[in-house]
């Protein structure tokens, strides 16, 4: 298929074509919340015109890709479809996105992940502090106990469902200069525990299931954020708890509450703290504390 190497739309954002299946759309170059909201609204648009011979629809943090079956659907004739979607957001200033907030209890520094991450302290930016600490350190915090609460003190936006079904990477809903940033690991670990919670670059993220990683690891969760069996209560619609746009609140928890929320997911008993919410760009760069405690707030 011949086709040029990139497609500029009217607003910047640039498309490249991969073989005959893919495009790939970057809306900019730096991560941005207004460029993320802008992915979940265009995205959604393109998945709801349920154009035939697209198969998947990815949202990324600040771009997405499509993927077609090149016998039902020529890539290049997307085109004009696309610029009618970026055409309708022109930016997310003015929108509203419709999602949920969901409540995640966290034991933050807690015995697993420490006693696993201090296998990997090889090549590790600081070989002599836990990945906490170090966190804690390099974004200025005095204490662990204040990087806790500037981490858990202020929500986060599921902006890029990423490698592993369930895990999600989340931006924290804050001013840039308040943004916790964190270099990945080096050389990756290759053990994780399940229900790690880890924050690499500007992103928050909890594992799924044991697995390899990079991520600086802050916590573990006791709750599942898959589950494909779809027995646990809030995985009826789906696998994973966290869909483009989802906001999380991470809650510290302590040594006995987790053992407390454990028992209660093994027995199918645990019920996530959650609630719709209408995410307002406009309203919350205009008070963004202000809006968060509301947002926060309908978790009550």
């Amino acid at each position: 298929m011949d086709q040029p190497v990139y497609h500029y739309f009217q607003d910047g954002s640039k498309l490249s074509f991969g073989a005959d299946e893919f495009l790939f759309v970057e809306l900019s170059e730096s991560m941005s919340l207004v460029d993320a909201l802008r992915v979940q609204l265009i995205t959604t648009e393109v998945s709801s015109m349920k154009i035939p011979g697209i198969l998947d629809v990815c949202p990324s943090h600040i771009s997405y890709m499509i993927r077609v079956d090149p016998n039902r659907q020529d890539p290049r004739d997307l085109v004009a479809a696309l610029h009618d979607a970026h055409a309708r957001f022109p930016g997310a200033e003015s929108s509203i996105l419709e999602t949920e907030i969901i409540e995640i209890p966290v034991y933050y520094d807690d015995p697993w992940t420490t006693e696993v991450l201090m296998k990997f302290r090889q090549r590790h930016q600081s070989p002599t502090e836990t990945d906490i600490a170090y966190c804690a350190r390099i974004n200025g915090f005095s204490t662990i106990r204040d990087f806790i609460s500037a981490h858990s003190g202020s929500p986060f936006i599921a902006t890029f469902p990423c490698f592993i079904p369930g895990n999600a990477e989340c931006f924290q809903l804050v001013p840039r200069k308040r943004q916790i940033q964190a270099p990945k690991y080096v050389s990756p670990r290759t053990e994780t525990p399940a229900r790690a919670v880890g924050h690499g670059g500007a992103f928050t993220t909890v594992y799924p299931t044991r697995s390899p990683g990079g991520y600086q690891l802050i916590g573990r969760s006791p709750v599942p954020v898959f589950d494909m069996t779809q027995t646990n209560p809030g995985f009826e619609k789906s696998i994973v708890l966290a869909q483009p746009g989802t906001i999380f609140k991470y809650r510290p928890i302590d040594y006995d509450e987790y053992f407390e929320t454990r028992a209660s997911v093994e027995c199918g008993q645990y019920h996530y703290r959650r609630s719709p919410v209408h995410f307002n760009y406009a309203e919350f760069v205009q008070d963004i504390d202000g809006y968060n405690a509301r947002l926060m707030e309908e978790l009550s």
